[in-house]
C-alpha cells in the first residue's frame, strides 16, 4: 500500500506497510540516513525527527499516523546551519551518534523559544541521551545558536546569508 509523506518539504511516495516505523522508511526507503537507530524503544533520542515542528522518536512512530504531517529530518539543516555551527564551535560532537537527534530537539526548542533559559533547554533536551556526556557543551551551543537568532530549520536549498561587508 502506497502513501505519501511530507518529508523536508517534499511529498514523497512510500511503499512500506502502515505499521512500519518512520525511522526505517526514512533510512531504508528514502535514503535519509541522518537519523540513527539507538534503542528501538523511544528512550535514547538518536532517532528524533520533527513532526509538525514537534520532536518525535521515529523508531517507534508508525507511518500510518503521519499522513498530512510535515516531517523534518536532520538533512533539512543543510550541514552548516547556525545551530550546527554552534555545535562545532563548542566541540559538542564526540562519537557523534546522538547528534542528529540532539540537533532536531534543539531546533524545535529554538523555534518555540528563541531565547531559552537553562530550565527550558534541560526540559527540551531531556530524553536525548549523549553517551559521551557533553550536556554542558550542548547547553552552551544552544545558547550560542539562540544568540544567532536560530528559529527554524534551514532547508538545504537555501543559501547562507552573505557575510557582512568589510569596512
Amino acid at each position: 500500500m502506497a502513501m505519501t509523506l511530507d518529508v523536508n518539504g517534499k511529498p514523497l511516495a512510500v511503499k512500506a506497510a502502515p505499521d512500519t516505523p518512520l525511522l526505517w522508511v526514512l533510512r531504508d526507503e528514502l535514503g535519509l540516513t541522518g537519523s540513527k537507530f539507538g534503542c528501538g524503544v523511544a528512550q535514547c533520542g538518536a532517532c528524533t525527527v520533527l513532526a509538525d515542528g514537534q520532536p518525535i522518536r521515529s523508531c517507534s512512530m508508525p507511518i500510518e499516523g503521519l499522513a498530512g504531517v510535515k516531517i523534518t529530518t536532520i538533512e533539512s539543516l543543510g550541514g552548516n546551519s547556525p545551530l550546527q555551527q554552534a555545535w562545532v564551535k563548542h566541540d559538542v560532537p564526540q562519537c557523534g551518534y546522538c547528534q542528529s537527534g540532539q540537533l532536531m530537539s534543539a531546533t524545535a526548542l529554538l523555534a518555540a523559544k528563541p531565547n531559552p533559559s537553562d530550565a527550558d533547554i534541560d526540559a527540551a533536551m531531556d530524553g536525548n541521551i549523549c553517551r559521551c556526556g557533553t550536556y554542558q557543551r550542548i547547553r552552551a551551543a544552544i545558547k550560542d545558536a539562540a544568540g544567532m537568532a536560530v528559529a527554524a530549520p534551514v532547508p538545504a536549498t537555501v543559501a547562507a546569508p552573505a557575510a557582512p561587508a568589510k569596512s
